[in-house]
């Protein structure tokens, strides 16, 4: 039976080791990091070895495909993307940024399903306040919420049409935060109201999308001792006030905002009301500690679980890929600086 979980691996191939322990706690599902990317073939293989493993050719396998500094799979085989915020430099129009953010996404996803990748942790729906962390940073769509809701709702669009799940993150945002999760536990003083109006905005307007990535963010007005994603609090807004009616998955589970042992944090995710545990850095040993506090996908939580997979549609829309590739390096022309990356016109062979 599967279980609660998505786990990473540690390199272009499985180890016998990670095979056996895949094939043991049954995950979910599985995320790939650029440690795991070289080639296409290559890639193609590691997604097709991962879901024989475990005995389930529809696993869902996940990747951060944002663009910019968060791009895991790039040149040569792989055109650069630029960041979120690029979007709306390049064209100071809303409306047309939408249609960039949708073509751009669009295109990851053919990369993506090309090589049997089917998730993408995308869009970020974080709205940064002046003198944020600058975790998110450029990797934000916009400086307000209804511009980053407009851009957001583009690029789930145009991965659902190329057939990839997008993730919804870091519920209920993460833009207010003046500390990095990844290295420590951020605190957020903003009252309800506040958050309301801002961050948890663009979250409610896409609270109909099948899967969202929680924020290891503590916010005063809602859970003073918790972080969002060991707060039961904090999850029942996300239900209830924010109206997400999907999968809802952590963020890293070995991310240093959250404390006690990974068999813990697991134990605390999943008993607040998350779905499934995210755990990424392919480190067997700790694989096995959070298998430690993970159940069974199953109840409600296995019914969102197979929800979200039934939105992954059969035919992808279709796509002349010369002509999308040409159509959106024009639109980009001339703002690439800015987007910190080359001509995105043509992956380099």
């Amino acid at each position: 039976m599967t279980s609660a979980a998505i786990y990473g691996c540690s390199g272009h191939r499985l180890t016998e080791a990670e095979r056996a322990f895949f094939a043991e706690a049954g995950p979910w599902g599985f995320i790939l990091f650029r440690r795991n990317i070289d080639s296409p073939d290559q890639v193609r293989a590691l997604t097709d070895d991962l879901r024989d493993c475990i005995g389930d050719a529809e696993a869902p396998i996940l990747i951060d495909q944002e663009g910019g500094r968060v791009q895991r799979m790039g040149p040569p085989h792989w055109p650069k993307y630029p960041p979120g915020e690029a979007y709306l430099k390049a064209t100071n129009d809303p409306l047309a940024a939408r249609e960039l953010v949708r073509l751009g996404a669009r295109l990851m996803a053919h990369d993506l399903k090309a090589v049997g990748i089917t998730v993408d942790c995308l869009p970020v729906l974080d709205v940064p306040v002046p003198g944020a962390h600058d975790i998110i940073g450029d990797r934000a769509y916009a400086r307000d919420p209804a511009t980053v809701a407009q851009l957001g709702r583009a690029a789930a669009e145009g991965l659902l049409a190329g057939g990839v799940l997008p993730v919804i993150k870091h519920m209920p945002g993460h833009g207010r935060a003046f500390a990095d999760s990844h290295h420590d536990l951020p605190v957020v003083h903003a009252d309800l109201a506040t958050l309301d109006g801002w961050d948890f905005a663009p979250f409610k307007a896409l609270s109909d999308m099948p899967l969202a990535m929680t924020a290891h963010v503590v916010f005063d007005a809602i859970d003073p001792k918790r972080p969002a994603t060991t707060s039961r609090k904090a999850i029942r807004l996300m239900r209830d006030h924010l109206g997400f009616g999907g999968l809802i998955m952590t963020d890293d589970l070995s991310m240093k905002a959250l404390s006690g042992s990974l068999e813990e944090r697991a134990e605390a995710s999943l008993a607040a009301g998350c779905d499934v545990v995210l755990h990424c850095n392919g480190d067997l040993d700790e694989m096995r500690q959070v298998a430690g506090g993970v159940g069974k996908l199953k109840g409600k939580a296995g019914k969102r679980a197979a929800a979200a997979l039934a939105r992954i549609v059969g035919e992808p829309e279709p796509l002349d890929e010369r002509e999308a590739r040409d159509r959106f390096a024009a639109l980009l022309a001339g703002r690439m600086d800015a987007a910190k990356g080359p001509d995105v016109g043509e992956a380099q062979a």
